[in-house]
């Protein structure tokens, strides 16, 4: 119970210290390389440009960020490892930004990656707390194509969205049309009539960074950026059991 406490409370008087209210989560695979370590084998060679592309966007966004109200600015967010997000982390870098990283302790592959702000970093040993934080702190969710963490990120993000447990508008983008239409038949789901045909609409896939960052911007104009701040309040205290919003 005092590692769960710990895990909800620490992030929480870190992140506020460091004004860091809003987010912009990129998901995908830790094993996806950028091109120049990619070149010898055709399987990293092929996804290397989705390492250039998670950067470019979150250069991008990062950058526009910079020109928003102070109290709409939002951080770049990735689960801190390697491969996109490392990319992601970096683009933001790359933009003179700060980003967060929310790692997990696992026992291969996962360490934060050195283009993410050392004062944002975590390294979480609950799943389940890691991805409060992800989703706590979104205004945007922008997936790549990714293994097992990634589906499982996703989709629990796309439930909360479906079942409206969460009271803020979220738009998430699937990058990668060729990938996420062979690997995931999500239209089928509605033929055989396990989601509504509108649950469709939940999501949007896009093939370049131009098309992913004018999606954001676009949705954000109409969607976050007329929304009043929230009055400050800690999220541990409403994540905890009788004081949580409903």
């Amino acid at each position: 119970m005092l590692r769960v406490e710990t895990e909800l409370m620490e992030p929480e008087l870190r992140l506020r210290a460091n004004d860091a209210r809003h987010t912009v989560v990129f998901f995908g695979s830790a094993r996806i390389r950028p091109p120049e370590e990619s070149k010898g084998d055709p399987v990293l060679e092929r996804m290397a440009r989705y390492y250039d592309d998670a950067r470019e966007l979150a250069f991008k966004l990062s950058h526009y960020s910079g020109k928003l109200p102070q109290e709409k600015q939002f951080l770049i967010c990735s689960g801190g490892g390697p491969g996109i997000m490392e990319a992601a982390n970096r683009g933001a870098y790359e933009a003179g930004r700060r980003s967060i990283a929310f790692g997990i302790s696992l026992p291969f592959e996962q360490h934060i990656n050195r283009y993410a702000s050392p004062e944002l970093s975590f390294n979480f040993h609950y799943f389940f707390i890691r991805k409060f934080w992800f989703f706590f702190l979104t205004r945007a969710l922008v997936v790549f194509p990714g293994g097992f963490g990634t589906m499982d990120e996703f989709f629990e993000m796309l439930t909360v969205i479906q079942t409206r447990k969460a009271t803020k508008h979220v738009p998430v983008l699937l990058y990668g049309s060729e990938f996420w239409n062979e690997v995931v038949n999500i239209p089928a789901l509605v033929k055989w009539g396990t989601i509504s045909p509108d649950d469709l609409n939940l999501f949007r896939i896009v093939d370049d960074t131009d098309e992913a960052f004018e999606y954001i911007r676009q949705d954000f104009e109409a969607h976050y950026l007329k929304t009043p701040e929230p009055r400050a309040g800690g999220a541990a205290t409403k994540a905890r059991p009788g004081k949580a919003r409903t």
